[in-house]
């Protein structure tokens, strides 16, 4: 079996004396859109903040292209190639759109491939070109979503993690949300998502992971958990 980008190994967390995470396991492979999906209070967002270093691991292991990161902090694991982009609208408000994004290149100087990979994140965000001068806390919420994962882009990840990106938003703006991550596989990134949004996830996916009260309960592609009768009744609720 070749080495996933992102392989995670019976991980175990909690917050104080609660465990949360009970053994979860997944692998990502490169160039994949994967979702992980379940009930609230399941440990899905405890995934991520396990797996970006925000909340230490009790147990387990995480592998970044074989190598054991687990319990590495948020700047290293930036350093190595993983982006996260929280629930929330987590922008700075009184700055401008275009600064908020260069913040996700502000190790970087300013160089003819910077601006190249800016005009690039325009391309795939054209809602924020149009509005690159204003400030980003007059934006809709939809464009500030778009800004959060445009600032990750410029990072330059080898994975992205996208924690309930349409949390909150309208049903229009969430649909051109799916369609960027399908567009940002398309540009070769790789993705793992937690969405509330199951069936629409489950659609753009290539594979899913299932989580019930912090264990692995089904996994599978994008569509066979879509199209699993036991799964739909119990979590796409049809």
């Amino acid at each position: 079996m070749r080495v996933a980008l992102l392989e995670v190994r019976d991980l175990r967390a909690g917050y104080d004396k609660i465990e949360i995470l009970k053994g979860v396991s997944l692998r990502v492979e490169a160039g994949q859109v994967v979702s992980i999906i379940g009930p609230n209070g399941a440990g899905k967002s405890t995934v991520f903040k396990t797996v970006f270093g925000l909340l230490p691991a009790l147990a387990g292991r995480v592998l970044l292209s074989g190598e054991d990161v687990t319990n590495r902090s948020p700047a290293e694991l930036l350093r190595r190639g993983m982006a996260y982009v929280p629930q929330g609208r987590n922008v700075f408000p009184l700055m401008t759109v275009e600064e908020n994004l260069l913040l996700g290149a502000y190790t970087r100087p300013r160089s003819a491939e910077l601006t190249a990979e800016v005009e690039r994140a325009y391309a795939t965000f054209p809602a924020l070109r149009e509005s690159r001068r204003k400030r980003a806390g007059d934006l809709s919420g939809g464009q500030q979503q778009m800004l959060e994962m445009a600032r990750a882009l410029l990072l330059k990840p080898r994975l992205i993690l996208l924690d309930e990106p349409t949390l909150g938003l309208a049903p229009l703006v969430f649909k051109e949300i799916f369609r960027i991550i399908e567009e940002l596989r398309r540009l070769g990134h790789t993705i793992l998502m937690v969405e509330q949004n199951a069936a629409k996830a489950l659609e753009i996916s290539d594979y899913a992971y299932v989580l019930e009260l912090g264990q692995n309960r089904y996994e599978g592609s994008g569509g066979e958990i879509r199209n699993d009768d036991r799964i739909r009744r119990l979590y796409l609720g049809r």
